[in-house]
């Protein structure tokens, strides 16, 4: 049996995880190896997390971004797209494979949307081992 990829997604408290708890709840099934860490922003997020997230051990790193309905900034999205150019070139610099390295905008409903996006990143990374 192939190893399965470790993910670490950085969801937001009041936008993405509920819809990752709904997923739950719903009984949605994703890859168990994903691990979430909460924030209030997406743009709160820091490019040396996600590179010690890769140092660690993870094989993807899924940022669940406010988008438009982020409560603390209106340029939230903006942000967050800077966040992960910065980080794309340090892990292209560290010759590590940007597509490692996934955004997408996850709504307090969009419970289905969140499962397939982990379960393409999930794909994709299988096929990178």
């Amino acid at each position: 049996m192939a190893k399965q990829p470790k993910i670490l997604i950085f969801s937001t408290e009041k936008i993405s995880d509920p819809a990752i708890d709904m997923a739950g709840l719903l009984k949605l099934h994703y890859p168990p190896q994903v691990y979430t860490m909460a924030m209030r922003c997406s743009s709160s997020v820091k490019p040396r997390w996600i590179m010690h997230a890769f140092e660690q051990g993870f094989d993807g790193v899924f940022i669940a971004a406010d988008g438009s309905d982020c409560p603390y900034s209106e340029s939230c999205t903006e942000k967050t797209g800077e966040i992960i150019a910065k980080t794309h070139e340090l892990m292209i610099e560290k010759k590590l494979d940007p597509a490692r390295l996934r955004m997408a905008a996850i709504c307090s409903v969009c419970s289905e949307s969140f499962v397939k996006q982990i379960r393409s990143f999930n794909e994709y990374l299988q096929k990178q081992e």
